[in-house]
């Protein structure tokens, strides 16, 4: 008889307590002058704090061209009834669309762009392929937040990643005021793993992408993360973007102005990282928000 292998889980959750593991991985894994769009001072920027903002990546008349599809994907009944559209429980509004490289190809062509891909490939040292995908839609006057996570915790729980190789890009297509619900993060958050209480329900992404319960910090432990790190809230024009680390603990409030709030979000993958059997969920999580496709991204 063969004896199963134990694998290493570098990053233990989802187990009786909190637990906090330091970073077993790099943040950029590029030598520091590997050629791409990210100067050297920047990606050092990332490297410390775990984001980097843009301030114009796309230009206005591709803010119009991309806003203009997402209004197309939320407006098709097709699409609502998908089970890629996330519903907003209060309002029945749709909060996301999900795997929107393969709704659209309008959203497949900003995947593929060189702005976009470059820099992921630049920041994770190897050729990537996309983890997820998704629209975000916040109109106003009650849209609710994402509160308080990791989504390298969720991804290694549920989606199986092994390694913090992971980087998400936030494209804004509609302007980002400091009142209108908009992103933020705890700088340097990303060196330190917190792992968190509770043990993950099966199928609890139903649940989750609407309202967050497993995964979710203590009230405690993120007083301590922010005490420690600060907390930085990202504004900007239409076309601007942030790029941040996999692991940095991130959230944005509800939207109870008159201004809506709507951005592309991207996740790239190494593909030295490829999704396994997840770490602390009892199944991977469907394909249109974890992918099981490791094609690289041309």
């Amino acid at each position: 008889m063969t004896a199963t292998p134990v694998r290493t889980d570098l990053y233990p959750t989802r187990g009786v307590g909190e637990v906090t593991t330091p970073r077993q991985d790099p943040v950029v894994w590029s030598a520091p002058d590997t050629p791409g769009p990210i100067a050297p001072a920047d990606l050092g920027a990332f490297e410390r704090d775990g984001f980097l903002a843009i301030e114009q990546l796309i230009g206005p008349a591709e803010v119009a061209r991309y806003g203009a599809e997402l209004e197309r994907l939320i407006g098709d009944p097709a699409v609502r009834a998908d089970e890629r559209s996330i519903i907003e429980p209060s309002s029945q509004e749709v909060r996301s669309v999900f795997e929107i490289h393969r709704l659209s190809e309008v959203f497949a062509e900003l995947v593929r762009d060189e702005r976009v891909v470059g820099r992921a490939r630049q920041i994770l040292g190897s050729d990537v392929y996309v983890h997820q995908t998704r629209i975000n839609v916040k109109p106003g006057f009650g849209a609710s937040g994402f509160y308080w996570h990791s989504d390298f915790e969720t991804w290694h729980a549920e989606d199986g990643l092994p390694n913090m190789r992971t980087v998400s890009v936030s494209i804004a297509l509609t302007e980002n005021h400091d009142t209108n619900g908009g992103l933020m993060i705890m700088p340097g958050s990303h060196r330190t793993f917190l792992g968190c209480a509770g043990e993950t329900p099966r199928d609890n992404y139903k649940k989750s992408l609407q309202m967050q319960d497993a995964g979710t910090p203590s009230d405690e432990a993120l007083t301590s993360l922010a005490d420690r790190h600060g907390i930085k809230l990202f504004t900007g024009k239409a076309g601007s973007a942030t790029w941040f680390d996999c692991n940095c603990m991130h959230g944005s409030g509800d939207n109870i102005t008159p201004f809506p709030r709507s951005n592309v979000f991207i996740v790239f993958n190494s593909v030295e990282n490829a999704a396994v059997e997840p770490f602390a969920a009892p199944v991977p999580r469907p394909e249109f928000i974890g992918a099981r496709d490791f094609t690289p991204v041309r």
